[in-house]
């Protein structure tokens, strides 16, 4: 994650929508990437983010939990909000809030090109003295192929602002590919560069639960770090 909280492994979990036998439906990231799709006016998408590397607190596992809710405000705007919580060995992690919004700006159905720009605010809600308040800026744009295969592509760049200095990259580049594989099932992957908290390569599946929400399974690894990794789970729905 997309996609959370001051220690390097975790990252915003920004994460909505729906894949059916193609690409069709809204949805607010990939894993942890923001698309280019807005949710609908007036329907609110509710998910959970479970991220955890795979050890013991002891040798550097920890377990990541997210909650999110977002609303379509207009045709063309999104805002929402995450909460972070983790837990590992060390006591008093930072519980993190995250408002975001997005504002799909650009769409040309016929060529299958969506452009969008938005922001995420990141500060500590308790025990925040490890980390600190900043925000992320972002414009992505995507092309959807034709076909029941087709995939889309997705790229554009971030850059952190108001971010204390000696955490690493300022910014980065981000880049989205998914591509139908079967009814109900998408192979999506994303990746932001950077050497910070942000940069990770996600590789994973999609599968369409019902008509109005998804399950998501990935596995993030760190571009820096050793053990710089975890299982990515998430569920999402829409009402």
């Amino acid at each position: 994650m997309l996609k959370s909280t001051a220690t390097r492994w975790v990252f915003s979990a920004l994460c909505v929508i729906t894949f059916a036998s193609s690409i069709v439906n809204a949805q607010s990231t990939l894993f942890n990437i923001p698309s280019t799709d807005v949710v609908p006016t007036r329907r609110v998408y509710v998910e959970f983010d479970f991220i955890s590397h795979l050890e013991a607190h002891q040798k550097g596992g920890f377990q990541s939990y997210v909650p999110r809710v977002v609303v379509g405000v207009t045709k063309n705007l999104e805002a929402g909000a995450n909460v972070a919580f983790l837990d590992t060995m060390s006591p008093n992690q930072p519980v993190e809030f995250q408002p975001n919004i997005k504002y799909q700006f650009y769409n040309n159905e016929e060529y299958g090109v969506v452009a969008a720009a938005g922001g995420i605010l990141y500060t500590p809600i308790a025990n925040g003295t490890a980390t600190d308040t900043f925000g992320l800026l972002y414009t992505t744009v995507s092309k959807k192929f034709k076909g029941d295969h087709g995939p889309r592509l997705t790229g554009g760049g971030y850059g952190l602002v108001g971010r204390a200095n000696g955490n690493g990259s300022e910014g980065g580049a981000i880049m989205g590919y998914e591509q139908p594989l079967f009814p109900r099932v998408n192979f999506v992957a994303d990746w932001l560069s950077g050497k910070n908290r942000f940069g990770y390569v996600t590789p994973g599946i999609s599968i369409t639960v019902t008509k109005s929400s998804a399950f998501y399974a990935g596995y993030s690894i760190g571009n820096i770090g050793r053990k710089n990794n975890a299982l990515f789970l998430y569920y999402g729905i829409t009402f």
